[in-house]
């Protein structure tokens, strides 16, 4: 006889968190991207190693480090979840990270794209 495991109760799942927004910044590029936590899988993603956005940079002379990269990252990843129809995530900072600089450049690019925060 095989026993069913035990269903989780709707409330609990109404309160989950399924977005999630990561951020990784390196001495070269700038890194971003939503995983959607219950599939452990990557939703959508933005970095300046992407060939367009890295010639785009190089064209204009502007780095693929600093602030104004981070912000531009934001701006993409924000376009990119509205045409995934993904109104809201949730931000994961690591230890170390503070809401300063370039992680506050993505975080502010993504609500001026539209998505919502939680």
């Amino acid at each position: 006889m095989v026993i069913p495991p035990p269903l989780k109760p709707n409330r609990i799942t109404d309160f989950l968190k399924p977005y999630m927004l990561r951020m990784h910044f390196t001495n070269k590029y700038v890194n971003a991207q939503v995983v959607h936590n219950p599939t452990a899988t990557v939703a959508c993603s933005a970095s300046t190693q992407e060939k367009e956005l890295r010639e785009k940079l190089k064209e204009s002379q502007e780095s693929t480090r600093d602030v104004a990269a981070a912000a531009k990252i934001g701006r993409l990843l924000g376009q990119r979840l509205m045409q995934k129809d993904i109104p809201a995530v949730s931000v994961f900072l690591k230890g170390d990270q503070k809401y300063h600089g370039k992680v506050k450049a993505v975080i502010d690019s993504l609500r001026e794209a539209g998505v919502k925060l939680i």
